[in-house]
């Protein structure tokens, strides 16, 4: 393995363990404090810009890689055409030159795609546990004013807040039970002059 393929091989690791300790479960306050840490943190913010070059490059290793692959496989398909118009020992050890390079160039691409694909799994792990991390502090802080809003009601009694709303329900009830009153008095009120006038009427026609 040449060193740059090393140094892929070393960073694909340094993402395992990376990715293990950001799932690792932790207390709020401490994984809160980390991650304020990792955002505010001007060394981690030149790191993370370094590493999206480093990952650039190796974008560009997977392309080869990809490439070489390809190469090899083609090779390989001529080496099955020719079998029978050349010898079998010359046949035989470039067959296996072939495959040992079709088999590191598979290796690196494999190596590279890994290193890829996990640097996209962390980028979207850290930005989610941010999210999850943000509104757990928003939930804390509702939670916080909801209960001072539910104490203060509660320590104000009759004099306070909730006296006030109960003594003007209070009121509305009586005012509700005379206004009851009244319309039964005026109904009343109403059914006797209906029975004075129904009887001056019906005098006159008995005397006619």
């Amino acid at each position: 393995m040449t060193l740059y393929y090393s140094l892929v091989f070393l960073l694909l690791v340094t993402e395992m363990a990376i990715f293990c300790a950001l799932i690792i479960p932790l207390p709020f306050t401490w994984r809160r404090k980390l991650f304020t840490f990792i955002s505010e943190s001007p060394l981690i913010a030149k790191i993370q810009y370094g590493m999206k070059i480093t990952f650039i490059f190796i974008l560009i290793l997977f392309i080869d890689s990809v490439n070489r692959v390809y190469r090899v496989q083609v090779e390989l398909s001529a080496f099955s055409k020719t079998d029978s118009q050349r010898g079998a020992a010359v046949m035989g050890s470039e067959r296996m030159e072939v495959q040992a390079r079709k088999f590191y160039s598979q290796r690196n691409m494999y190596l590279c795609g890994f290193t890829l694909f996990l640097s996209l799994i962390l980028n979207r792990t850290y930005v989610m546990i941010l999210d999850v991390l943000r509104l757990e502090e928003e939930l804390k802080t509702y939670k916080g004013e909801t209960s001072k809003k539910g104490s203060s009601l509660t320590n104000a009694g009759g004099a306070g807040e909730v006296g006030a709303l109960k003594e003007e329900l209070a009121r509305k009830d009586r005012d509700m039970e005379n206004l009851k009153k009244q319309v039964e008095s005026m109904q009343k009120e109403y059914n006797r002059m209906g029975d004075q006038v129904s009887g001056t009427t019906a005098a006159p026609k008995k005397s006619l």
